[in-house]
């Protein structure tokens, strides 16, 4: 046997001649040694030559080249017997099982999924430089939990069949916590109030969820930035970060940070003056300015300037506008002027408006709240109340919109709105509770985005202690392309509230139906009117109020006596038919139809009884609610409600048409609608015919919510009260509630919680310091 040997390390790292050389011949067979799971046709593929054809030391060279970049062997060798080409390759193994010992902090499977995504996972080639990467990785993973003390082990471990058996040992020690934080430097402020605008601090009572006690680079350079906007925002122009140390000490269980400033000298604003192509006259570029000669310097008013500026040259079709603002510095007076450099660029038309998330919903119902026109110049504030209008039609989680140039033009952008769609139908069959109501038994299937229209259908069925209900509605927003909307509603109602409020006892049974109409009058006003027709029976009780049992007289009560002094008085039944107009106006600016957080909703609502039904009275009432967006994440919101009511041509309001305050929705703390002076012998409140609530909640994040608006933590001080015709409005009757409020939209509709405290009960007051809603139905 005559072999002559081609090393694959040399062929590998050279292209000289090999060690042995050999004459090119023409292949008489090809063998493969060595492998033991690579398939012999794998290598074939590799090799430049086939049986028969000439083979040289070239070709040679490239075979093993080609045979090492698959990373399937460790060892490549050619060999030349009597024109035989053999092939001797020495596999790598393969990777047969990956155990964690020791790992608590993280789930194994996932730590599995994330080697597999780098090359290293059961049934591949193993390779020593993959698993020495990964068990940085882990080590790095351990590090960002605040674990600095955790060790890493792997052991590789040979099995037979060429494969191997790799075990991560984690000994994970504890985690390191922040002990002292130190700003070295300060002395315009206190120490401890800037390290309360620090989000990493020492161990507190939350800090166990928040996670804020362990050292993270990322915090930490967000914390510096805080730092340095706090002093910016109060004229300190010259302020500096020096250093910051991070120490930990050797047991890697406390950690210490120090940061060393330089705050600098305070600087006065002495003037603000504009250069560049203007575009617009120069006092309304003063208009916008938010600096003013003689004020202390703010970098955060500064920025805002040049924001308004820019959205001001946006509604003038500039979309690319750049304003910049240089400054002037005196650093002896400690004085600064600023130079707001504009210029407005090109005058931009928007060439195509996109709409891109909706699967279901049409273009069309996108489409119809857009006020930025395809064709029209660049105006940026249409494309925001665009925004906001689709935002606040329900459909959407989240709409976002960019403005993108369009190629090979100077003068014209797309828009593209993308939108995230949310669940908009309900079916729902189960039970809901109420501290008001308790069980509440319902069966519902609605769909506020029917088929994609934008139309509105709900079929609704529920029953609880105080009400059953059955009932019928349609919406179409856009019953006319200029946006008038129709509407009716079908409905059976069964209400005796007596099972679960504080008032008086007493029975309707409501069938009706009505027609609405609504038309937009402006951006955000819209007016509306209705016509419905109701069929009430109204029952009393021996112990029903007076009031109660003489409206049943007075409309012929079946079933009692009409004699004053008769024990019976009053105690049956009476049917009543009621033909209702009703009218209203509502503007609507607020940011989110379901998530608030900035605008102002403003409704009057009216409805009048007239003939030829039984019924005579008029019912208005008006709300006021403004939302205040305060920083990124919280808001205010203020809401005020008032409701008159009257009866005319000799009738009086009805009982049942009474206003009412007490709960969740006005004043909580007290029982669903207990408050008022009018009560009867048992001292269950009859309602009124005049009604104030004001409310204040101040809404912030749930903590570990992130981004998700769903979830809303509140402070609340609600008022409110209720008064009856024949007594005078006075502030002090009003009662008063705080405390805190949780909600969430789910999915299976709102859920409600509120801790309420009355400031100022009374002794014929009914407190109810937990309320809740879930599940509820509407």
């Amino acid at each position: 046997m005559n072999r002559k040997l081609l090393p694959g390390l040399l062929l590998a790292l050279f292209a000289a001649a090999p060690a042995f050389a050999f004459e090119p011949f023409t292949v008489k067979d090809i063998r493969v040694e060595g492998i033991q799971r690579t398939e012999a046709g794998t290598v074939f593929n590799y090799l430049p030559v086939r049986v028969g054809e000439r083979f040289d030391e070239g070709q040679a060279a490239d075979a093993i080249r080609a045979l090492f970049a698959t990373g399937f062997f460790s060892d490549v060798a050619i060999e030349v017997e009597d024109e035989v080409i053999v092939v001797v390759v020495d596999e790598r193994p393969a990777i047969a099982q990956i155990d964690f010992d020791g790992v608590k902090e993280f789930d194994k499977d996932a730590l599995k999924a994330g080697l597999r995504e780098v090359g290293l996972a059961e049934s591949r080639i193993f390779d020593r430089a993959l698993l020495e990467r990964a068990e940085q990785e882990l080590k790095r993973q351990y590090l960002s939990r605040g674990k600095y003390a955790a060790t890493v082990t792997t052991t590789v471990t040979p099995l037979e069949r060429n494969r191997v058996g790799i075990n991560f040992a984690v000994e994970e020690g504890g985690v390191a916590k922040i002990r002292q934080i130190n700003i070295v430097g300060a002395k315009a402020f206190e120490e401890d109030e800037l390290i309360e605008l620090m989000q990493l601090r020492t161990p507190g009572w939350l800090t166990w969820y928040t996670k804020n006690d362990q050292y993270s680079r990322q915090k930490l350079s967000a914390d510096l930035e805080s730092l340095r906007s706090f002093y910016l925002d109060r004229g300190y122009l010259d302020f500096n970060i020096d250093s910051t140390q991070v120490s930990i000490t050797p047991d890697k269980r406390d950690i210490y940070i120090t940061v060393n400033i330089t705050e600098g000298e305070q600087y006065t604003v002495t003037g603000v003056r504009f250069t560049g192509d203007l575009v617009l006259p120069e006092s309304e570029y003063q208009a916008l300015t938010q600096i003013r000669p003689g004020e202390t310097f703010s970098r955060i008013r500064l920025t805002e300037t040049t924001k308004a500026i820019t959205d001001r040259l946006g509604n003038e079709g500039y979309a690319f506008a750049n304003v910049n603002a240089a400054p002037e510095v005196d650093k002896e007076k400690r004085e600064v002027a600023f130079t707001i450099f504009v210029d407005p660029g090109r005058r931009v038309y928007v060439r195509r408006i996109n709409i891109g998330g909706n699967t279901k919903t049409r273009d069309e119902v996108v489409r119809r709240e857009m006020r930025q026109m395809e064709g029209g110049w660049y105006d940026s504030a249409a494309i925001n109340r665009s925004r906001d209008r689709i935002d606040r039609l329900g459909h959407f989680e989240d709409v976002t919109v960019e403005t993108p140039p369009v190629g090979g033009t100077t003068d014209q952008v797309d828009v593209n709105f993308a939108v995230k769609e949310r669940p908009t139908g309900n079916l729902m069959l189960g039970a809901g509770f109420s501290s008001s109501e308790n069980i509440v038994l319902s069966a519902a299937i609605s769909q506020q985005n029917l088929f994609g229209s934008g139309n509105a259908l709900t079929l609704q069925l529920n029953t609880s202690e105080a009400s059953r209900t059955a009932a019928l509605s349609f919406t179409n927003p856009y019953y006319t392309v200029d946006g008038l909307s129709l509407g009716w509603d079908l409905y059976h109602r069964t209400y005796d509230p007596s099972e679960s409020y504080s008032v008086s006892p007493y029975k309707t049974v409501s069938t009706g139906a009505g027609l609405r109409l609504g038309y937009p009058i402006a951006e955000d006003d819209s007016i509306n009117f209705g016509l419905s027709v109701d069929r009430t029976e109204v029952t009393t009780y021996s112990d029903s109020d007076r009031k109660y049992k003489d409206f049943c007289v007075d409309f012929g009560c079946s079933g009692g006596s009409s004699d004053p002094n008769d024990p019976n008085y009053g105690i049956g039944e009476v049917t009543v038919d009621s033909v209702m107009l009703t009218a209203g106006w509502s503007r609507d600016s607020r940011d989110s139809f379901l998530y608030p957080r900035k605008g102002v909703y403003q409704r009057v609502f009216g409805e009048l009884a007239v003939a030829p039904g039984d019924l005579r009275y008029g019912k208005l009432s008006y709300q006021y609610q403004h939302w205040f967006p305060i920083g990124r994440d919280y808001a205010l919101m203020l809401n005020g409600e008032a409701g008159y009511a009257k009866g005319y041509g000799d009738k009086p309001v009805p009982f049942y048409k009474n206003f009412y305050v007490g709960g969740i929705g006005s004043v909580r703390g007290y029982e669903q609608s207990s408050l008022g002076n009018q009560r009867d012998d048992d001292g269950d409140a009859l309602g009124g015919t005049r009604k104030i609530v004001g409310n204040a909640e101040f809404f912030f994040p749930l903590p570990g919510a992130g981004m998700d608006r769903s979830f809303r933590v509140s402070a609340f001080l609600d008022a409110g009260y209720v008064w009856d015709e024949d007594e005078d409005v006075r502030a002090d009757d009003l009662r008063y509630s705080t405390g805190l409020a949780f909600s969430w939209g789910s999915p299976i509709g709102p859920l409600k919680f509120s801790l309420g405290y009355p400031l100022n009960k009374k002794d014929q007051d009914q407190d109810e310091r937990f309320q809740f809603q879930l599940g509820s139905v509407f």
